[in-house]
């Protein structure tokens, strides 16, 4: 979906989000929409203010000015898990998996968080078929090798089933071979759930995306296809020709 072809419900606001600290404005009066289903991948040079974003709107970082709303419920300054309370499923830079158990019982246990034991379980298989988890079901999260560890945390938050999913560079240190199974996967969870992946690895991004945001000194430079974002020069100048 372009940016200029987007439907449906707002599902994630900002309006004038900032996030100073001290005389840097790492994020600037940013307005962003993101709508029911859509998929959209934040990009940007380091220092760009994508990541700080993106903790804005997850409740990690309170915003210095402007607010967030979710689902036409404010959140601004809301903690983590008062956001995942209202559906959201969130990954971040930092595992947030138990390495003292198996893939199952890591699966079973998030889904247990949200739903009674019955459909907790029920939940539990589903996930280890979508994302092709049940030859190491038994495993130890732990002895697992980077892409099974960020494939089951992503299970995890599957198995919430949320309607909003947020991710935090989820193919950092992955292989080819592992990051193109994360897209699919991605993709599959973008059946189910409107997405925002904040992502370094351009081939990744041209795997999933639809709509991209660019951010440059705390603002949104672009928002649109990434071959539209390839083929601006002030943007490969910024950011595409550097990652180059």
């Amino acid at each position: 979906m372009s940016a200029k072809a987007r439907r449906g419900e707002a599902v994630v606001e900002t309006r004038g989000l900032s996030m100073h600290f001290g005389g840097v404005r790492a994020v600037d009066q940013v307005d962003f929409t993101l709508y029911d289903k859509e998929l959209r991948c934040l990009i940007g040079p380091n220092g760009a203010g994508k990541s700080t974003f993106f903790k804005c709107l997850t409740g990690q970082l309170r915003p210095t000015h402007g607010e967030v709303t979710i689902r036409g419920r404010e959140t601004t300054g809301a903690e983590p898990h008062e956001i995942a309370g209202l559906g959201v499923g969130i990954k971040t830079q930092v595992p947030n998996v138990f390495d003292g158990v198996t893939v199952e019982e890591n699966l079973w246990l998030a889904a247990r968080r949200w739903h009674g034991a019955a459909r907790a379980r029920s939940l539990t298989a589903e996930v280890l078929e979508r994302l092709r988890l049940g030859d190491i079901r038994r495993s130890l999260v732990g002895r697992l090798a980077h892409g099974q560890r960020q494939w089951v945390e992503l299970g995890m938050v599957v198995a919430m089933e949320p309607w909003l999913v947020l991710l935090d560079e989820p193919a950092a240190g992955m292989t080819h071979e592992e990051t193109a199974r994360t897209a699919e996967i991605i993709l599959e969870i973008n059946e189910m759930a409107a997405l925002i992946v904040v992502e370094h690895d351009m081939q990744f991004i041209r795997m999933i995306s639809r709509t991209v945001t660019l951010f440059h000194e705390g603002r949104i430079l672009m928002e649109d296809t990434m071959d539209a974002i390839s083929a601006d020069a002030r943007a490969r100048e910024i950011y595409l020709g550097r990652s180059a």
